[in-house]
């Protein structure tokens, strides 16, 4: 059963909506960070039953004509063969909440699951310039893939008017560059939902096994190492000529490496660990004596 309009939302309908008229700046690419991405995701896989797809609202900067996406959130909407329906108050709402938490990030745009683009995308691209004059509103399109042989995609569009007087519902979404930008934290995770996303055309769409991971990272430091032997191997024997940026790049490595073992880094780490488990067992000591002598008391 289709979900039923929120008594907050804004029924855009192609009759009713109003024409944006402010002249937009258009943004000519894209990048989007994995806390955006996953978001998106935890948003589809959370949707109800009876929805075909999910819509939100995208958080960032814009430096120039370039667009980041950093953060973003979901938006209640419903679409029937008839209309569409955004929670337009609720949207504001979140805006304000995450302005208090972060001021420097706006809204530059939305976001929806799927790779189909129907008048519908096109109305509610047009609620979202609104928000986001006199700026163009970008849309990021995410394919989630779950149909074997159709891996995960992330597409971004920005949208054109057709027609000499333009109807909001008439527009065509012209595609712009778009890539992925995360820090050395987060490339496990991304790594992660790649390789899943890759494997699913063939095996199961499920995450790997922790331990399938640990040895996956293992199994790449080690080949890293050989690389390196192999080419200092190479230097030393006179068989490739030595590249002295190189050469001070592993020095400054193999340096901190040495030096933070020797400042105690590693068994810093590993005291703390050491102790949480001998508290832990402390803890554990107390509640057996505590529930003995409980039983000594009531004998």
């Amino acid at each position: 059963m289709p979900l039923a309009p929120p008594s907050s939302a804004i029924h855009i309908q192609p009759a009713v909506s109003p024409h944006l008229q402010h002249a937009p700046r258009t943004p000519t690419s894209i990048s989007i960070h994995p806390v955006a991405l996953f978001s998106i995701l935890d948003h589809y896989l959370r949707r109800k039953d009876d929805q075909d797809r999910v819509i939100g609202t995208l958080l960032g900067t814009r430096i120039d004509n370039h667009v980041e996406v950093r953060t973003s959130f979901a938006v209640l909407h419903s679409e029937t063969s008839e209309q569409v329906a955004v929670d337009m108050e609720y949207h504001r709402s979140m805006y304000e909440l995450h302005h208090k938490v972060n001021s420097k990030e706006v809204i530059v745009g939305w976001y929806s699951t799927g790779s189909n683009l129907n008048t519908y995308s096109a109305l509610i691209q047009n609620f979202y310039s609104q928000e986001t004059a006199p700026h163009q509103a970008v849309h990021l399109s995410l394919d989630t893939g779950v149909e074997p042989g159709h891996p995960a995609g992330i597409k971004a569009y920005i949208s054109s008017p057709v027609g000499v007087f333009p109807k909001p519902e008439n527009c065509v979404f012209v595609p712009i560059p778009v890539e992925l930008r995360f820090r050395e934290s987060e490339r496990s995770g991304v790594d992660l939902l790649t390789s899943t996303a890759l494997s699913s055309s063939t095996t199961s769409s499920q995450p790997l096994s922790d331990l399938t991971i640990l040895e996956s990272s293992i199994q790449n430091v080690i080949s890293m190492i050989d690389r390196v032997l192999t080419y200092v191997r190479a230097v030393l024997a006179g068989e490739v000529k030595g590249d002295a940026a190189v050469g001070r790049y592993l020095m400054d490595t193999l340096g901190a490496s040495t030096a933070d073992l020797e400042k105690g880094g590693f068994n810093a780490r590993l005291q703390d660990t050491l102790m949480v488990t001998y508290l832990a067992n402390l803890v554990r000591a107390q509640a057996e004596v505590s529930s003995r002598l409980a039983l000594v008391t009531a004998a």
